[in-house]
C-alpha cells in the first residue's frame, strides 16, 4: 500500500514518534490515521512496561505556585540520563505535571498520576507515550503540596534543577522566606524542630552518644552530662530551626525566625535520585569479561 509523506507527517505530529515507527503502524492499519496514533499508543504502553525494572535516578525538580503566594506544589519526574532531563519533551511535561499537582492538590501519587492533561490524556498515559518517543524509563516519583496562610516560598538550586525546597511561612516577609527555602535546600534539614525528632531517633542517639561517652573513661555522673549536651548538639544538626542559618552562622535559624516575628509551619527538600540505588557500571571488569570470553578460533 503506498503511504503519503503527508500522512506520515501528520501522524508524528499527533504521536512524536519517529517516521519509520509511523509509515509501519499506518501500513499495519491500511493508511487509517486514527487506527494508527491508536496502535501507536498501545505499542508505547508495551515498550513502557518493557522498561519499568529500569533505573530512573536523573531528571528534575519541577514546582509550581499560586498567584497569591498561599500555596506551591514540587514533583521529582525521572528518567535515566542527564541528556534526556535536558530534553523539551521532558522539561514539557514535568512542569504539566507540577501545574496538575498545584491545581488539584491529589491525595497520592497515584491520584496524580490520574489526573488529565490539556491532550485529554492522563498524566500517565502521556508518561508511557514520552518512554515509547524517547526510549528511556520515565517516573512521577513523588510530589509536594504546601498551603500556608501567609507565603510559601520556593528555590530550585542551580540550572541543573537538582534540588528543590519549598518552606510555609507565617510572618516576616518575601526575602525572609526565600533564604529560609534557600537554607533549606543548601543544608537538608532532616526535622522542623527538636519536638518534631521522634522519640526512637532521640533514643537511639542517645544510647551512641552513651556509649562514646563511657569509652572515654568518664565517671557516669559526667557521662549523664556529656549525653545530654552532645543529644542537643546533634539534634540542632538535624533539625531546620537549630542549624546555623548558611548567609550568618553565627545565629541558629531559629533566631533568625524570632527576630523576625516569623515562624516556619512546614517545608518539603527534594533531590533528584536521592535514596535510589543506582547502577555502578564497572567498565574495567566489563572488558575483562569480554576478552576471557573471547575464542580464537572465531577469528575470521
Amino acid at each position: 500500500m503506498n503511504i503519503t509523506a503527508d500522512a506520515v507527517k501528520q501522524l508524528r505530529e499527533r504521536t512524536g514518534a519517529g517516521m519509520m515507527e509511523c509509515k509501519k503502524a499506518l501500513v499495519e492499519t491500511q493508511g487509517d490515521l486514527d487506527a494508527a496514533a491508536e496502535l501507536m499508543r498501545k505499542q508505547g504502553l508495551a515498550k513502557a512496561d518493557k522498561k519499568a525494572a529500569r533505573i530512573a535516578a536523573e531528571g528534575t525538580i519541577v514546582i509550581a505556585r499560586s498567584a497569591d503566594g498561599h500555596t506551591a506544589a514540587m514533583v521529582e519526574v525521572n528518567c535515566e540520563t542527564d541528556f534526556v532531563a535536558r530534553a523539551s519533551d521532558f522539561k514539557a511535561f514535568s512542569q504539566a505535571v507540577a501545574a496538575q499537582a498545584l491545581t488539584a492538590r491529589p491525595a497520592s501519587l497515584e491520584a496524580l498520576l490520574a489526573l488529565p492533561l490539556d491532550s485529554g490524556e492522563t498524566i500517565d498515559e502521556r508518561r508511557r507515550a514520552l518512554v515509547a518517543k524517547i526510549g528511556e524509563k520515565l517516573s512521577v516519583r513523588r510530589f509536594a503540596v504546601l498551603t500556608s496562610a501567609g507565603q510559601v516560598s520556593a528555590y530550585v538550586h542551580g540550572t541543573s534543577t537538582r534540588i528543590g525546597a519549598l518552606v510555609a511561612v507565617e510572618g516576616g516577609d518575601a526575602t525572609l522566606a526565600h533564604d529560609v527555602a534557600m537554607h533549606v535546600a543548601a543544608s537538608n534539614p532532616r526535622y522542623l524542630s527538636m519536638a518534631e525528632v521522634p522519640a526512637e531517633v532521640v533514643a537511639k542517639e542517645r544510647e551512641i552518644l552513651a556509649e562514646q561517652a563511657r569509652g572515654e573513661g568518664k565517671p557516669p555522673e559526667i557521662v549523664a552530662k556529656m549525653v545530654e549536651g552532645r543529644l542537643r548538639k546533634t539534634l540542632g544538626e538535624i533539625t531546620l530551626t537549630g542549624q546555623a542559618f548558611v548567609k550568618d552562622p553565627d545565629q541558629s535559624v531559629e533566631k533568625l525566625l524570632r527576630n523576625a516575628k516569623a515562624s516556619v509551619k512546614a517545608f518539603e527538600r527534594f533531590e533528584v535520585g536521592a535514596g535510589i540505588d543506582k547502577k555502578q557500571d564497572d567498565f574495567v571488569a566489563e572488558v575483562m569479561a569480554q576478552v576471557k570470553s573471547f575464542d580464537p578460533s572465531d577469528k575470521k
